[in-house]
């Protein structure tokens, strides 16, 4: 490429026409993705453990573009399994695949409970890492050295920051999701396959609703931009990723939190 051609910047961050699953696309961070991506011109698939909730959601978001609903339990790995089956059914590529579907469990740490620890440690790291492999052959069909296929795997800055709440597998697992993505980028850029971490602040979820509810006013003081992130917010640096603008993006973890882990 010489460096002196023009860049058309509106097909740099395009992903028109692109095939994308969104795991916890239902609600929350993933459902921000997946509005953001129909937004943008891509066929999205969602996933999520309730199939009647993850149709309902598939089919009010076909009002704004293609959406697919592929429910799963993505706790273990025959629901991985079970959510790749679909698309292979259906897809000969995927360009897109962002690993959202999470868990979160809060106790005090005396009384932690050992289910608890598995629930969070099962959907937050072993999912990611199975489904992301089940997926593997629709991934490297769909990639090419100027335009890579995309993992995108959702941490959080708990996995970077000590939190404040006593959530104590949570933390721990998004922090492995972080150091996964760096060894998975390693290892799959050789194929063509970035991979990459967001790891969000605080958004409006059902996991940060009692959080929001009890503390909203204390996280936005700690806030340098003092707010909490906003659906474009996530939209933007997903659509990002996914893009040519980010072809050359791989292994890093991106905080989304308007600046709180620095603060």
């Amino acid at each position: 490429m010489n460096p002196e051609d023009p860049i058309n910047v509106e097909s740099l961050f395009s992903i028109k026409g692109k095939v994308a699953l969104v795991t916890g696309g239902s609600r929350g961070i993933g459902l921000m993705i997946a509005r953001g991506y129909l937004e943008a011109g891509a066929k999205v698939y969602i996933s999520s453990r309730k199939k009647d909730v993850c149709d309902a959601v598939a089919k009010k978001l076909s009002e704004i573009g293609e959406c697919i609903s592929v429910p799963g339990d993505l706790s273990t790995v025959e629901g991985c399994k079970s959510v790749a089956d679909q698309l292979k059914a259906r897809e000969e590529a995927l360009h897109i695949l962002v690993n959202n579907a999470g868990a979160a469990w809060g106790a005090p740490l005396e009384a932690y409970p050992e289910a608890g620890w598995d629930k969070v440690m099962d959907t937050n790291v072993k999912g990611v890492f199975y489904l992301t492999q089940a997926l593997l052959p629709l991934l490297e069909k769909a990639a090419t050295p100027a335009d890579p296929a995309r993992v995108i795997n959702i941490g959080s800055i708990d996995g970077i920051k000590v939190p404040s709440i006593e959530n104590y597998a949570y933390s721990p697992s998004k922090a492995a999701v972080h150091h996964m993505t760096h060894v998975l980028a390693a290892k799959l850029g050789k194929r063509f396959i970035t991979v990459n971490a967001v790891a969000p602040g605080p958004f409006e979820s059902k996991m940060t609703e009692w959080m929001l509810d009890n503390f909203k006013d204390h996280i936005v003081e700690q806030c340098p931009l003092n707010r909490i992130g906003a659906p474009s917010d996530m939209a933007g640096v997903a659509i990002y990723l996914a893009s040519r603008a980010g072809a050359y993006i791989n292994g890093v973890v991106i905080p989304v939190d308007g600046g709180i882990c620095v603060a």
